[in-house]
């Protein structure tokens, strides 16, 4: 038996230099004021603050997946790998036509895993502002041929107010649940294990994520359920402690992962590894940002991001 680390992180705005020449004129004009004075120097010290964290993770070896959101490009991803502790690191970064232009993407481990242009898909969410795809990669175990379809996940923000914004996350959430469900008409069943990870900017609790996303606490809900594909959302236990990924006025939950039947059926060669999901602090008591030197009063260049990481260990039978 083996044990893959899976982790998840939004890292909070890591936007390439402010005058980088790949950049669209109206990415340029959007981004115009934000990114006054991110230069090379505060994106080195970004990406070094980010890969310190990042190479702690799994006991100091680093993730063997690690999905991320709020990247530009693939170029920024590629600094980043660059400084990480392994020289496996591949990317698969999906260039959305979100309106602060940042997107999600997923670091492998590729002696572990393979995946081809053909098991890539970005789930484009419906919303009458561009947002973030939702990004599925069918990766595949070098090891056995076992297969992970892992989905990673930024729904929309709650910056127009939660309740305000909370029709376009329910509108994630069911784009989430029809795909999760489409695996299930493209594979062979069994043979196959779904995450779906990421920033849903709502909690376990909120209607986008149980009632769209169809993700509950109920393991006999997910294995027993006849016409339905339900999650089960590892994340409850943390939100019945109080404890959460992102800070502002008290804590929320929003980093989550969600996982299919198989895992709790491990009729497909994986589980969940004990009480090992986690949520990264390296003992914080909060989130220690690192913001942008167009806003003063919250640039930190000694922070890495305003959210936690957080992991989960998945047993390979």
């Amino acid at each position: 038996m083996s044990i893959i680390h899976f982790s998840w992180w939004n890292l909070e705005n890591l936007f390439d230099i402010e005058n980088y020449p790949d950049r669209t004129d109206k990415l340029n004009r959007t981004l115009k004021d934000e990114l006054k004075g991110w230069d090379q120097t505060v994106l080195d010290t970004k990406l070094t603050q980010l890969s310190s964290i990042i190479n702690r993770l799994n006991d100091n070896n680093g993730p063997d997946i690690l999905g991320v959101c709020e990247v530009e490009n693939r170029h920024v991803l590629e600094l980043l790998v660059a400084k990480l502790n392994r020289a496996t690191y591949d990317i698969v970064h999906a260039d959305t036509k979100d309106a602060r232009g940042i997107d999600v993407a997923f670091i492998y481990d590729k002696n572990i895993f393979t995946t081809k242009k053909e098991d890539i898909f970005s789930h484009f969410v419906m919303k009458r502002t561009a947002t973030r795809d939702i990004v599925q990669v069918n990766f595949t175990m070098k090891q056995g041929n076992k297969k992970i379809v892992a989905i990673g996940n930024h729904w929309p923000s709650r910056s127009a107010g939660q309740y305000e914004s909370e029709p376009y996350r329910m509108i994630a959430g069911e784009t989430l649940a029809y795909f999760h469900e489409q695996i299930y008409v493209n594979l062979p069943e069994g043979s196959f294990s779904v995450i779906a990870a990421g920033d849903f900017n709502d909690t376990p609790h909120n209607r986008s994520v149980m009632e769209y996303a169809l993700s509950v606490n109920n393991k006999k809900t997910v294995t027993g359920a006849k016409t339905k594909k339900y999650f089960f959302n590892l994340m409850w236990q943390f939100l019945a402690a109080g404890e959460g990924t992102y800070y502002y006025d008290g804590f929320d939950l929003l980093d989550q992962f969600m996982v299919s039947e198989e895992f709790l059926k491990n009729n497909s060669g994986f589980s969940i590894v004990g009480n090992s999901c986690c949520i990264e602090t390296f003992d914080l008591k909060k989130p220690k940002p690192f913001g942008r030197p167009s806003k003063k009063s919250s640039y930190h260049p000694d922070g890495y991001s305003d959210h936690f990481p957080i992991s989960v260990k998945l047993n390979v039978v």
